[in-house]
């Protein structure tokens, strides 16, 4: 018998090894921080073989089979940061809440190590001695930078998403021959084929609510002032915000509550510590709509050209909404919108200014110095080209310039109308479709575009997110759905996406498939 015995004991020892041998890779397309914490706990999983899944589907999918195009370069530390998170997770735990969490970061967020081009071959190879702020918070609380991603050329259309440093258009996961929408579309795309767990965008006026909405992620662009742009190429220094993109509600926060912060090195974010909460964490409650007051901002969205079924999708949000016991004003409107609008004189083209500022504090290590070295560099994108011109014309200072000055007009008397509208009903939010239309087939700029983003966020400074609201053409592409508050109240903005996801639950992966699958 003590052979027999020794050969069960023998069995009982090898068996959780063959299992987990034969363990499936962990599901890195739809996995969470949650999931991913949970695996590292039950030692299911480690920092390198996580990292080790994500850059193996990039290498599958990105380049290759649908060859989404999303991704401008692969962090090469990526792995020896994952071993060192290991190594510091078995003497002492998570090293923050972000604890080998890779992300994506767009790639006009200086990024220690790797090149920072804004998407211009102007720019290719420049390595910036320092990490943009954001980039740095997420990286003290654990992240791991795995990759940069493709962008509009110096974020300068929403539309879709294609560069001089990456050859070709960036594709919607969703549907290869879709638009990404624009700027922070590989962004976007590469989360949203599972590339990485969450993501790093910024947003003028579209440029992470759009894409998020073309690719069912959640999308947030906060009050002006309480994250920081700090090591973030410049297209607007007034309206320019950076921040997260994730595939939940709670991924978004969990990076908000890392990023949301004041910061000498960008003055405007002077207030933000004494505006937010505590944690944002916090407001994720699943009954924050129960009694919560909610417009319907139809200013935002109804034009001749609003597509049937994004309509129809959105319509079912509003009921969704009431179901969950929001009071739904179907109506709501800033009457003196038109006549505000008017008062705008002249133009405002801040880009090169704003883009030589950026890069004169950069001292001699800048690659360029302006705009026009740049056009003298012939390192650009054709369908740039033209911006890039108007920029180098407009040789006003901000300041002194009277088109600026009066924008800024517009903007302050807008912020006065749409706070009295809300105050005026007590609104906790304004919703509207985040694009009246689906995401147009590449190389389409004839049909109706449909963005709906450039408006009342960008225009006011006040914050508002994206969630999916569900799909059109027989389920095929995502719609997402905006809520609008007031000046620092993302806490309660992100209670109701939160409520409204948890009810609907809307979001599923995208159709990808690889050549060996």
């Amino acid at each position: 018998m003590r052979p027999f015995r020794a050969l069960l004991a023998f069995a009982y020892a090898v068996l959780p090894l063959s299992l987990s041998a034969q363990r499936p890779p962990f599901p890195v397309d739809t996995a969470s921080i949650t999931t991913i914490h949970a695996a590292f706990k039950s030692k299911r999983l480690t920092c390198r073989v996580l990292v080790q899944q994500y850059l193996a589907r990039i290498d599958a999918l990105d380049k290759k089979g649908p060859a989404i195009n999303s991704i401008v370069i692969t962090n090469p530390a990526a792995l020896a940061v994952a071993e060192s998170l290991d190594a510091r997770y078995t003497r002492s735990g998570p090293v923050g809440p972000l604890h080998c969490i890779p992300l994506i970061v767009k790639d006009n967020f200086e990024t220690v190590g790797l090149q920072t081009t804004a998407g211009s071959l102007a720019l290719e190879g420049w390595k910036p001695k320092q990490d943009a702020t954001m980039v740095r918070l997420v990286k003290e609380a654990g992240a791991i930078v795995l990759a940069k991603s493709n962008l509009a050329e110096w974020a300068f259309t929403p539309y879709e998403t294609v560069s001089s440093i990456l050859p070709g258009y960036t594709r919607n996961p969703y549907a290869l021959d879709r638009v990404t929408a624009g700027s922070s579309g590989g962004t976007a795309a590469a989360v949203a084929a599972g590339f990485a767990t969450l993501g790093l965008g910024t947003d003028t006026g579209n440029s992470i609510r759009g894409p998020s909405a073309h690719q069912a992620l959640v999308g947030i662009r906060s009050t002006m002032g309480l994250t920081s742009r700090a090591g973030v190429v410049p297209l607007n220094a007034v309206a320019d915000v950076a921040g997260p993109m994730a595939r939940s509600v709670a991924d978004a926060v969990a990076v908000f509550d890392v990023i949301a912060h004041s910061d000498p090195a960008d003055t405007v974010t002077a207030p933000a510590d004494s505006k937010r909460p505590a944690r944002y964490t916090d407001a994720l409650r699943a009954g924050s709509l129960r009694g919560a007051r909610i417009g319907v901002l139809r200013q935002a969205y109804e034009r001749p050209t609003l597509d049937a079924e994004v309509n129809a999708v959105f319509e079912r949000a509003v009921a969704d909404l009431r179901r969950a016991g929001a009071i739904v004003f179907d109506t709501v409107r800033v009457d003196s919108l038109d006549a505000i609008q008017r008062r705008q004189q002249g133009g405002c083209n801040r880009f090169g200014a704003d883009l030589e500022r950026y890069f004169t504090a950069r001292g001699p290590e800048a690659p360029v110095k302006n705009v026009n070295d740049v056009l003298r560099s012939r390192r650009y994108h054709p369908t740039v080209e033209q911006r890039l011109r108007d920029a180098a014309q407009a040789t006003d200072a901000p300041e002194q310039s009277a088109g600026c000055q009066s924008r800024e007009r517009v903007r302050a008397a807008l912020r006065v109308a749409v706070t009295q509208l809300k105050d005026s009903l007590q609104l906790d939010a304004m919703i509207y479709p985040t694009w009246s239309n689906p995401p147009r087939r590449i190389g389409d700029l004839n049909t109706p575009h449909g963005d709906n983003s450039q408006l009342f966020s960008p225009s006011t400074g006040f914050p508002s997110m994206t969630v999916p609201m569900g799909y059109t053409r027989d389920g095929r592409l995502p719609a997402g759905l905006s809520f609008l508050g007031r000046a620092w109240s993302e806490a309660t903005l992100i209670g109701l996406a939160f409520s409204y996801e948890q009810q609907t639950r809307h979001w599923h992966r995208p159709p990808l498939r690889s050549r060996s699958e």
